[in-house]
């Protein structure tokens, strides 16, 4: 039972899938974690953005408000997420400034523009191969574009040691696709919520250290 439960947090689907859908949207915490990651990126009115496994939508609504007269991009594999996101940011989509996508990290989309910003909230844990996506991803940034990674940990038990070994395997997975200047921000909720944000180099700055090491356990 519990197996299912997380394939469907992972993959919302059907019934089942809908019901998760109205928790996570309805859920304080996850509006607020939403929220909080957002605005830890300096998001521009003419900036493209991407948001990779955008669940019910949260994050997009606040992005495409920010972004308004840029292009927020949504990708996610669950057609129930795809469906309630639709409807929560219709206003939006109907004036083209957003675009929701249902496909998967392993088959990104092409855009016709590089992306300023990239987001992932509680979804990198679900990607087939997280440090060949993130490649991938980085791609689509233009140079010194900015990428944000979080997660609260849900698994029974979370802590704040949890999270910290979260932070780490976020930052580790960064600098190993050759992000540069990552850097750690915590959310204290229960469990807390990591955030790791991180750049896209310059040509020539490939091999520039990171700003910060991730912090030891809590």
């Amino acid at each position: 039972m519990t197996t299912k439960i997380v394939r469907q947090f992972g993959r919302p689907h059907g019934v089942p899938g809908r019901l998760v859908g109205w928790v996570m949207a309805h859920r304080a915490s996850n509006l607020q974690r939403s929220l909080w990651v957002v605005s830890l990126l300096d998001v521009q009115p003419t900036d493209q953005v991407l948001e990779v496994g955008f669940g019910p939508g949260l994050a997009i609504a606040e992005l495409a408000r920010r972004a308004n007269q840029g292009h927020v991009y949504g990708i996610d594999h669950s057609d129930a997420m795809v469906r309630q996101t639709r409807k929560r940011n219709a206003a939006a989509i109907r004036t083209q400034r957003v675009t929701l996508l249902r496909t998967s990290v392993d088959r990104l989309p092409r855009f016709d523009k590089p992306l300023d910003t990239i987001v992932a909230v509680n979804s990198l844990g679900f990607w087939p191969n997280p440090t060949q996506q993130l490649g991938e991803l980085r791609g689509l940034l233009r140079p010194g574009g900015h990428i944000a990674l979080a997660s609260q940990p849900r698994c029974a038990g979370a802590t704040a040691d949890t999270t910290a070994r979260a932070g780490r395997e976020l930052h580790d997975r960064l600098t190993q696709a050759g992000f540069t200047q990552a850097r750690l921000e915590t959310l204290p909720l229960a469990p807390p919520v990591v955030c790791v944000l991180a750049t896209n180099p310059s040509e020539g700055q490939d091999e520039m250290p990171t700003s910060a090491s991730p912090p030891p356990p809590a």
